[in-house]
């Protein structure tokens, strides 16, 4: 399981990744699996809170893509208020998803949060 190296990229395809019903368990919402010789970069990460009443909290972490290992957390049971988003990566503060790693999100309740994520795979092969 090596790094891609990004110099010699043959391919850059523009994706984004989606989760309209987060629920109360790990859902995954991007996997990037072992020796897929690409590089996904994360350019946005947004979390947006799609019931009108009640607050929700998000846990989005990173993982090995088989979830037995934990290597961060983007955020940890942060809150979001009814009706509003949350910027959890942008542009400014992009990060690369490598292989064999996998970003999961867990909600405070089902069906109050959804995400969209843009990302970048890119290839080597």
């Amino acid at each position: 399981m090596a790094a891609p190296n990004i110099v010699n990229v043959t391919s850059i395809y523009g994706k984004t990744a989606f989760d309209a019903d987060i629920s109360t368990g790990d859902d995954t919402l991007l996997q990037n699996n072992a020796s897929s010789n690409k590089l996904f970069k994360i350019n946005t990460l947004i979390i947006a809170n799609i019931d009108g009443t009640n607050s929700a909290e998000i846990t989005a972490t990173i993982k090995s893509a088989d979830g037995s290992t934990v290597y961060g957390y983007l955020c940890k049971t942060v809150t979001v208020p009814p009706d509003t988003t949350l910027v959890l990566i942008s542009k400014d503060t992009s990060i690369y998803l490598e292989e064999d790693r996998e970003i999961t999100l867990d909600a405070s309740a089902a069906g109050d949060l959804s995400a969209t994520c843009s990302y970048e795979e890119i290839d080597d092969a």
